[in-house]
């Protein structure tokens, strides 16, 4: 399908936030019917005004999603921009002849978009190294919101313990993570605006959070039926060292397997980064082919 240019609100990158919040919420939710009439509509005929209706609609779950990864001390106007586009993928991709309705399926595309654009931007020393590290840096703020919501500064000693308990990661790690993530934090109750809205405001309803949790559950299936594929195009010794260089919660060293595979740890060094590539090509064609992700 053709590139679409839709007649969408503009955000600008200079204190354009509070008006453009202020435009979407005058897009109104679709009911059910509605939605799946516009999308049958735009797939049948390729009707815009059918897809650009379904793409406002939606323009609050963006700003929704995007406002829950603040924290990471990124422009919020960008992540936004960046939500829309995975948006603007969804709607191109959904078949409402499925069954499910076009949010549940777009926030997999939006939160792809925003976290592609996240760990780009991100410089992290140990960002993505492992499975662990990267849940601690999604995740960390979520689960301190829900043990120690009015926490400020650095986390009392249980809830660091806590934490890490629950993602499997050093209690040092957590305390790290969250200094550098702890204030570019911004309260839902800080104004936007003159008019003393608050962030919380323009959030879409409540109820959309159980199919955000529906589609979290259903990305994590994805992403470990994907992984569990590509990692059979390895040989077993790639796939051994594989798993203990990046897939384990606590890295095997060079040098431990460099005495196990009687070779150097340069070897060992290229063998790792060679199955890692192959891994990664492997999973991003398959999601492409499956239409996981979306398609620049």
């Amino acid at each position: 399908m053709k590139t679409v240019n839709y007649n969408l609100p503009i955000l600008s990158n200079e204190g354009g936030l509070s008006a453009y919040l202020a435009q979407i919420k005058k897009f109104p939710m679709l009911d059910a019917e509605e939605e799946y009439m516009l999308a049958k509509n735009w797939k049948n005929t390729g009707n815009l005004k059918s897809a650009e209706k379904l793409v406002t609609s939606h323009l609050r779950l963006v700003a929704k999603i995007a406002m829950g990864y603040k924290g990471y001390g990124l422009p919020v106007n960008e992540m936004i921009s960046e939500g829309n586009i995975g948006l603007m993928q969804a709607v191109k991709k959904f078949q409402p002849e499925k069954g499910f309705r076009l949010a549940t399926y777009a926030m997999w595309w939006i939160k792809a978009s925003i976290q592609e654009y996240i760990l780009k931007s991100w410089s992290l020393v140990k960002i993505g190294t492992t499975t662990a590290q990267k849940k601690l840096f999604f995740n960390l703020k979520k689960i301190k919101n829900q043990i120690a919501p009015k926490a400020e500064g650095d986390l009392r000693n249980e809830h660091v313990v806590e934490i890490a308990k629950k993602l499997n990661v050093d209690e040092d790690e957590v305390v790290s993570m969250n200094r550098r993530l702890s204030g570019k934090e911004h309260s839902l109750n800080a104004p936007i605006g003159e008019d003393g809205d608050e962030w919380q405001d323009w959030l879409v309803d409540k109820e959309m959070d159980q199919e955000l949790k529906f589609a979290q559950k259903e990305e994590m299936n994805q992403r470990k039926d994907l992984l569990k594929d590509s990692m059979q195009i390895l040989s077993d010794r790639e796939k051994e060292i594989l798993y203990a260089r990046r897939l384990n919660d606590e890295p095997t060293t060079l040098e431990d397997l460099s005495k196990k595979y009687k070779i150097s740890r340069e070897r060992i060094r290229q063998i790792e980064n060679k199955a890692f590539d192959k891994v990664q090509k492997h999973m991003l064609n398959a999601a492409k082919s499956k239409n996981l992700l979306p398609v620049n």
